[in-house]
């Protein structure tokens, strides 16, 4: 049905329930449903209307007649409407997150708002920081379980917020993660941030990461260093499925990733730059973390089942062997271990360029050069 037949059937439908002035009323209708001002109506003429089209317009004119109410005022009520639903909306789903932020303050969850926000956010596929904004239209059913069952995975069983969205920001990059791997924390961005210093008069860098997990620190150096060439390593069959997903998800063609216990299947010897933040947390240290941690992220990628050190005198005594002279090695290490480290590096003969503190004061980064 074309444009110049709907408007003359609209007129007619509106003149049999007396209303007067039915071709102005119709021709309201429809420029409103087409979105095209009522003077370029006959202009498009020719126009053939979709059957989405025709079902709005019949809907206006129904309601017209029903109500005996010209356009202008339907829409008027409408608009009104619109904006009651939206207040409405807005009060419901803000009563959502706050009973959500009392429920994980209940099981003692730290930074409760900030994670109920996050998982807010996941699940209404928005920007936190646009949350808000999203709260003016109604969270269907499906969406409000997805989020009740997400805040009790959080709260009552503890599970790590990172592992329940399946995705977590790393230096700026989008990384997969789940229960195969470590967490990747902001304190770990300083490391990336010191090895990007150390390499920056490099003109081709070649850098190992030793024990990497998701891949967070390869890909992270491998984007920030465009022509840098980065060799991730892990025993973990696991933890490099994750690795390649995120080497694929960034498209870090400059990355690769291999199987190896330490440096035994690790074939180059000249590197400028090996990386490593190991298993570090003393096993006796291990039985008294946090729940989130202990349960869910893989034991062996969080302590070394000894004091602590045994991945920092390993790879201390055998990158040696592996970087070019000038190169450097960087440690991530634990809030009271930069001393033992740096003594063990020093005693191999390393020369200790720097020790970097984390925001919270902490000394963080060990950082030494093949000299």
């Amino acid at each position: 049905m074309k444009l110049l037949e709907i408007i003359k059937f609209s007129k007619e439908y509106l003149e049999k329930y007396s209303f007067s002035k039915s071709r102005l009323e119709s021709e309201k209708v429809i420029s409103f449903v087409l979105g095209i001002e009522r003077i370029d109506l006959y202009s498009n003429f020719q126009m053939e209307l979709t059957n989405e089209e025709k079902m709005k317009i019949k809907k206006i004119l129904l309601q017209m007649v029903k109500t005996n109410k010209k356009f202008d005022d339907i829409e008027k009520e409408n608009i009104q409407n619109q904006n009651t639903n939206t207040e409405n909306f807005k009060k419901e789903n803000l009563i959502l997150l706050r009973k959500s932020i009392s429920y994980l303050k209940k099981y003692n969850v730290p930074n409760a708002r900030i994670d109920a926000e996050y998982i807010f956010a996941q699940v209404l596929q928005v920007k936190r920081n646009a949350l808000m904004l999203s709260f003016n239209v109604e969270i269907n059913e499906e969406k409000r379980n997805t989020i009740r069952n997400y805040i009790q995975r959080r709260g009552k069983n503890r599970e790590p917020l990172q592992y329940i969205l399946k995705e977590w920001e790393f230096y700026g990059y989008p990384m997969n993660v789940d229960s195969r791997v470590l967490i990747p924390r902001q304190d770990t961005e300083i490391l990336v941030d010191e090895c990007k210093k150390l390499l920056e008069k490099e003109e081709f860098p070649k850098i190992l990461d030793m024990g990497t997990g998701s891949g967070a620190i390869s890909i992270s150096l491998g984007k920030e260093i465009n022509k840098s060439e980065v060799l991730g390593a892990d025993i973990s069959e696991e933890a490099l499925e994750v690795a390649n997903s995120n080497k694929e998800l960034n498209l870090a063609e400059n990355v690769s990733f291999i199987k190896s216990n330490l440096f035994e299947n690790i074939n180059y010897k000249n590197y400028n730059l090996i990386v490593s933040n190991p298993p570090y947390i003393p096993v006796d240290e291990y039985e008294n973390l946090m729940p989130e941690v202990k349960i869910y992220e893989p034991k062996n990628a969080l302590t070394d089942n000894g004091n602590g050190y045994y991945f920092y005198e390993k790879i201390t005594e055998e990158a040696w062997e592996y970087l070019k002279r000038g190169g450097y090695l960087a440690f991530e290490v634990g809030y009271d271990q930069g001393e033992k480290v740096v003594s063990m590096m020093e005693k191999k003969g390393y020369k200790i360029i720097d020790r970097v503190l984390d925001y919270g004061g902490i000394e963080r980064v060990i950082l030494g050069q093949k000299i």
